[in-house]
C-alpha cells in the first residue's frame, strides 16, 4: 500500500500555477488535477484538497523534505501583500496569482534544466530532461528515472549526449557537470556568497549568461532576491513599471518576477501598443 503524506491548513499554494510556470520541468498534470513528478530520486503524486496538501507516494520520514520543497515555512500572504505596497500594477500582479510559490529544488538539477531552457519552450525543454533522465538517470520505479547525478554526466562526451537532442547545449551540460562534480563550482557554496559574487561563480561553465545564472540561483538556491529578465520580462518590467529596476522589489524581487511574469502573460492585450 502507498504510503500518503497530508499537510493541513495550507494557503497560497496552487500546485498549476506553481508547477506550470517553467520553473521546474519534472511534474506531469492529471486527470484528476493532481501532479505526477520526481523529485531528489522520489517519484510521487501531488494534490491539493482544499486546504490539504496531498503527497501521494511520499513517506513520513520525508515530511521536512516535501515542507522545504514546496516552502511551506514562508507566509506568502504576507510577502503578497508587502509586494503590492511597492507599486499598484504589482498589487494587480501579486493578486492575481497568489498560489503561486517558488520550489527548493536540487541545485544541480536546476542548473542543468536552465542550461536546456536556452532558446528553448518549455515542451521541448521538459522532453529533454526526460530523455535525459531515461538515458542517464538511476531506475527507481517502473519507467522512473531521477535526476542523473553530476559524476555521472561528466563522464560523457557530446556525441554520446546525442540521444537528448540538445544541440549546441550538449558542451555547456557536460561542462557544468565537470565543474560542479571537480568542485570548481561549490553549489552548497554559491547559496551563501554575497550575490554578485554566486552569479559569477556560476558563470564560470561555458555557456552560463548572466540569465540562466540568475534562475539558477532563484529556482535552485533560493535566492528570492534574484530577478530573471528574458525579454518578456524586460518588455513587461518598461511597460508595466516605467522602466523600474527590479531592485526595486528588495529581498523578495523573485516572488514579485513570478507574480509578474504570470500577470502579463495572461494578460497580452497590455502589450498591444
Amino acid at each position: 500500500m502507498m504510503n500518503k503524506l497530508i499537510f493541513d491548513n495550507i494557503h497560497d499554494l496552487s500546485l498549476k500555477d506553481t508547477l506550470d510556470c517553467g520553473q521546474c520541468f519534472r511534474w506531469k498534470e492529471m486527470d484528476d488535477g493532481g501532479f505526477y513528478g520526481v523529485v531528489r530520486g522520489k517519484a510521487v503524486t501531488a494534490l491539493m484538497d482544499n486546504d490539504r496538501l496531498i503527497i501521494d507516494g511520499a513517506e513520513e520520514a520525508d515530511r521536512a523534505l516535501w515542507a522545504d520543497y514546496f516552502d511551506l515555512g514562508l507566509d506568502y500572504s504576507a510577502v503578497r501583500e508587502h509586494l503590492a505596497s511597492l507599486h499598484p500594477v504589482m498589487a494587480d500582479s501579486a493578486r492575481f496569482a497568489p498560489g503561486i510559490r517558488i520550489l527548493r529544488q536540487e541545485p544541480f538539477e536546476a542548473l542543468i534544466c536552465f542550461i536546456i531552457s536556452q532558446n528553448n519552450n518549455i515542451k521541448r525543454i521538459t522532453g529533454i530532461v526526460d530523455r535525459l533522465c531515461e538515458h542517464f538517470g538511476e531506475l527507481i520505479g517502473d519507467g522512473v528515472y531521477a535526476f542523473p547525478t553530476a559524476d555521472r554526466l561528466a563522464a560523457l562526451s557530446p556525441d554520446e549526449l546525442a540521444p537528448i537532442r540538445a544541440g549546441f547545449r550538449h558542451r555547456y551540460i557536460i561542462d557544468a557537470a565537470k565543474k560542479v562534480a571537480d568542485g570548481t563550482v561549490d553549489l552548497e557554496q554559491i547559496r551563501r556568497l554575497p550575490y554578485d559574487e554566486a552569479r559569477a561563480s556560476l558563470m564560470q561553465i561555458t555557456g552560463v549568461g548572466v540569465k540562466v545564472a540568475d534562475c539558477v540561483l532563484l529556482y535552485g538556491l533560493h535566492r528570492l532576491e534574484s530577478f530573471p529578465l528574458d525579454v518578456w520580462m524586460k518588455r513587461a518590467m518598461a511597460m508595466l513599471f516605467d522602466g523600474s529596476d527590479p531592485s526595486m522589489f528588495g529581498e523578495y524581487a523573485g516572488i514579485a518576477q513570478q507574480y509578474i511574469f504570470h500577470y502579463a502573460r495572461n494578460h497580452p492585450e497590455m502589450f498591444i501598443e
